[in-house]
Protein backbone atom coordinates (compact mmCIF):
# COMPACT_ATOMS: atom_id res chain seq x y z
CA UNK A 1 0.00 0.00 0.00
CA UNK A 2 1.04 3.61 -0.96
CA UNK A 3 1.80 5.74 2.15
CA UNK A 4 0.33 9.58 1.34
CA UNK A 5 3.13 12.16 2.75
CA UNK A 6 2.09 14.09 5.31
CA UNK A 7 2.68 17.02 2.97
CA UNK A 8 0.18 15.92 0.75
CA UNK A 9 -2.92 16.26 3.30
CA UNK A 10 -4.77 19.14 4.38
CA UNK A 11 -3.69 20.69 7.49
CA UNK A 12 -6.66 19.28 9.72
CA UNK A 13 -6.05 15.50 8.22
CA UNK A 14 -2.21 15.99 8.95
CA UNK A 15 -3.59 17.10 12.62
CA UNK A 16 -5.96 14.29 13.12
CA UNK A 17 -3.43 11.99 11.79
CA UNK A 18 -0.64 13.24 14.30
CA UNK A 19 -3.43 12.83 17.21
CA UNK A 20 -4.20 9.10 16.14
CA UNK A 21 -0.57 8.15 16.06
CA UNK A 22 -0.03 9.77 19.94
CA UNK A 23 -2.83 8.49 21.23
CA UNK A 24 -2.52 4.91 20.02
CA UNK A 25 1.29 5.25 20.93
CA UNK A 26 0.23 5.90 24.90
CA UNK A 27 -2.57 3.70 25.26
CA UNK A 28 -0.20 0.77 24.22
CA UNK A 29 2.96 1.67 26.17
CA UNK A 30 0.71 2.35 29.20
CA UNK A 31 -0.92 -0.85 28.95
CA UNK A 32 2.79 -2.38 28.38
CA UNK A 33 2.39 -3.96 24.97
CA UNK A 34 4.86 -4.06 22.13
CA UNK A 35 3.94 -2.98 18.54
CA UNK A 36 4.25 -7.40 18.16
CA UNK A 37 1.59 -7.67 20.97
CA UNK A 38 -0.63 -5.32 19.78
CA UNK A 39 -0.14 -6.57 16.25
CA UNK A 40 -0.71 -10.37 17.02
CA UNK A 41 -4.39 -9.18 19.35
CA UNK A 42 -5.75 -6.84 16.65
CA UNK A 43 -4.64 -9.24 13.41
CA UNK A 44 -3.00 -6.29 11.65
CA UNK A 45 1.06 -6.56 10.47
CA UNK A 46 3.02 -5.15 12.78
CA UNK A 47 3.97 -2.92 10.20
CA UNK A 48 0.68 -1.39 9.72
CA UNK A 49 0.62 -0.43 13.42
CA UNK A 50 3.64 1.32 13.61
CA UNK A 51 2.99 3.19 10.59
CA UNK A 52 -0.41 3.96 12.35
CA UNK A 53 1.28 5.14 15.53
CA UNK A 54 4.34 7.44 13.25
CA UNK A 55 1.83 9.08 11.59
CA UNK A 56 2.34 7.55 8.26
CA UNK A 57 -1.06 5.80 8.25
CA UNK A 58 -4.42 6.67 8.86
CA UNK A 59 -6.06 3.84 8.79
CA UNK A 60 -9.33 2.92 7.68
CA UNK A 61 -12.70 2.42 10.20
CA UNK A 62 -12.04 -1.47 9.83
CA UNK A 63 -8.38 -1.24 11.11
CA UNK A 64 -8.79 1.16 13.69
CA UNK A 65 -11.51 -0.69 15.15
CA UNK A 66 -8.90 -3.82 15.18
CA UNK A 67 -6.30 -1.72 16.52
CA UNK A 68 -8.90 -1.14 19.77
CA UNK A 69 -9.37 -4.74 20.05
CA UNK A 70 -5.69 -4.92 19.90
CA UNK A 71 -5.05 -2.22 22.40
CA UNK A 72 -7.77 -3.46 24.51
CA UNK A 73 -9.70 -0.39 24.52
CA UNK A 74 -12.98 0.28 22.71
CA UNK A 75 -12.54 2.67 19.50
CA UNK A 76 -13.95 5.74 21.04
CA UNK A 77 -10.54 5.63 23.42
CA UNK A 78 -8.72 6.19 19.83
CA UNK A 79 -10.23 9.36 19.96
CA UNK A 80 -10.54 10.87 23.67
CA UNK A 81 -8.62 10.30 27.45
CA UNK A 82 -11.66 12.02 29.05
CA UNK A 83 -14.86 9.31 29.44
CA UNK A 84 -16.88 6.97 31.48
CA UNK A 85 -19.21 4.07 30.13
CA UNK A 86 -22.77 4.30 29.20
CA UNK A 87 -24.84 3.39 32.32
CA UNK A 88 -28.36 2.70 32.43
CA UNK A 89 -30.53 5.39 32.49
CA UNK A 90 -27.89 7.47 30.39
CA UNK A 91 -28.35 10.60 28.44
CA UNK A 92 -25.63 11.73 26.52
CA UNK A 93 -25.20 15.33 24.41
CA UNK A 94 -22.72 15.50 21.28
CA UNK A 95 -22.81 19.63 20.37
CA UNK A 96 -21.96 20.59 17.27
CA UNK A 97 -18.34 20.36 17.06
CA UNK A 98 -17.58 17.66 19.92
CA UNK A 99 -16.93 14.83 18.08
CA UNK A 100 -13.13 12.87 17.03
CA UNK A 101 -12.18 13.58 13.69
CA UNK A 102 -9.69 11.38 11.29
CA UNK A 103 -9.17 11.72 7.71
CA UNK A 104 -8.45 8.51 5.66
CA UNK A 105 -7.48 8.49 2.02
CA UNK A 106 -10.87 7.89 1.02
CA UNK A 107 -13.31 9.27 4.15
CA UNK A 108 -13.41 11.86 6.80
CA UNK A 109 -14.73 10.40 10.11
CA UNK A 110 -16.56 12.91 12.47
CA UNK A 111 -17.06 10.15 15.54
CA UNK A 112 -19.91 11.25 17.61
CA UNK A 113 -19.96 10.76 21.56
CA UNK A 114 -16.37 9.81 21.27
CA UNK A 115 -16.26 10.10 25.67
CA UNK A 116 -18.82 7.73 26.04
CA UNK A 117 -17.22 4.06 26.06
CA UNK A 118 -18.43 0.98 25.90
CA UNK A 119 -21.76 1.97 23.64
CA UNK A 120 -23.83 -0.48 21.56
CA UNK A 121 -23.53 1.58 18.54
CA UNK A 122 -20.98 3.88 16.95
CA UNK A 123 -22.68 6.97 15.43
CA UNK A 124 -20.38 8.58 12.97
CA UNK A 125 -20.85 11.50 10.25
CA UNK A 126 -18.87 11.24 7.08
CA UNK A 127 -17.74 13.35 3.78
CA UNK A 128 -17.17 11.36 1.04
CA UNK A 129 -14.85 12.02 -2.04
CA UNK A 130 -16.00 11.38 -5.47
CA UNK A 131 -15.80 7.77 -6.89
CA UNK A 132 -12.69 8.99 -9.40
CA UNK A 133 -10.78 10.70 -6.70
CA UNK A 134 -10.91 7.09 -4.50
CA UNK A 135 -8.41 3.99 -3.66
CA UNK A 136 -10.71 0.98 -5.21
CA UNK A 137 -8.01 -1.69 -4.21
CA UNK A 138 -9.50 -2.40 -0.65
CA UNK A 139 -12.84 -2.69 0.93
CA UNK A 140 -13.63 -2.42 4.36
CA UNK A 141 -15.09 -4.84 6.43
CA UNK A 142 -15.67 -5.79 10.25
CA UNK A 143 -17.94 -7.31 12.46
CA UNK A 144 -21.61 -6.81 13.01
CA UNK A 145 -24.09 -4.45 11.04
CA UNK A 146 -24.38 -0.73 9.58
CA UNK A 147 -26.96 2.13 8.46
CA UNK A 148 -25.70 4.52 6.46
CA UNK A 149 -28.36 7.71 5.67
CA UNK A 150 -27.35 10.50 2.94
CA UNK A 151 -27.40 14.43 4.24
CA UNK A 152 -26.15 15.85 1.59
CA UNK A 153 -25.35 14.62 -2.08
CA UNK A 154 -25.67 11.74 -4.00
CA UNK A 155 -24.01 8.61 -2.54
CA UNK A 156 -22.72 5.21 -4.57
CA UNK A 157 -22.55 2.34 -2.69
CA UNK A 158 -20.30 -0.78 -3.83
CA UNK A 159 -20.62 -3.72 -1.97
CA UNK A 160 -19.04 -7.41 -2.00
CA UNK A 161 -20.78 -9.90 -4.77
CA UNK A 162 -23.76 -7.22 -5.94
CA UNK A 163 -23.63 -4.57 -8.32
CA UNK A 164 -23.37 -0.38 -7.14
CA UNK A 165 -26.27 1.39 -5.49
CA UNK A 166 -27.04 5.00 -5.91
CA UNK A 167 -28.41 6.92 -3.16
CA UNK A 168 -30.34 10.53 -3.10
CA UNK A 169 -30.14 12.87 -0.06
CA UNK A 170 -32.84 11.38 2.48
CA UNK A 171 -32.13 7.98 1.63
CA UNK A 172 -30.67 4.90 3.44
CA UNK A 173 -29.25 1.54 3.09
CA UNK A 174 -29.13 -1.04 6.04
CA UNK A 175 -26.29 -4.20 5.52
CA UNK A 176 -24.36 -6.67 7.02
CA UNK A 177 -20.54 -5.07 7.27
CA UNK A 178 -18.78 -8.39 7.20
CA UNK A 179 -19.98 -7.88 3.74
CA UNK A 180 -16.74 -5.84 1.46
CA UNK A 181 -18.40 -2.36 1.41
CA UNK A 182 -17.39 1.23 0.30
CA UNK A 183 -18.68 4.49 -0.05
CA UNK A 184 -18.31 7.62 -2.68
CA UNK A 185 -20.37 10.72 -3.63
CA UNK A 186 -21.64 10.46 -6.70
CA UNK A 187 -21.47 13.67 -7.92
CA UNK A 188 -18.28 15.62 -8.50
CA UNK A 189 -18.59 16.99 -5.04
CA UNK A 190 -18.29 15.52 -1.72
CA UNK A 191 -21.56 13.93 -0.29
CA UNK A 192 -22.43 14.24 3.44
CA UNK A 193 -23.60 10.46 5.43
CA UNK A 194 -24.78 9.42 8.56
CA UNK A 195 -23.57 6.15 9.20
CA UNK A 196 -23.70 3.92 12.58
CA UNK A 197 -22.22 0.42 13.19
CA UNK A 198 -22.99 -2.03 15.68
CA UNK A 199 -20.41 -4.76 17.13
CA UNK A 200 -17.21 -2.48 17.45
CA UNK A 201 -17.36 -1.00 20.56
CA UNK A 202 -15.96 -3.48 23.72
Amino acid sequence: MNVTKDTDLPRDAQDSRARLAARARHLRQVRGLTLQQVADRASLAVSTVSKIERGLMAPTFDRFAKLAEGLGVDVAELFSDRGSAFADGEFAICRKGGHGFLATENYTYEMLFPEVRGKAMVPMLGTLKPLEEMRLDRMVRHPGEEFLHVLEGRVTIRAEGRGDVALEAGESVYFDSNRGHLYASAGETPARILVVCTGIEG
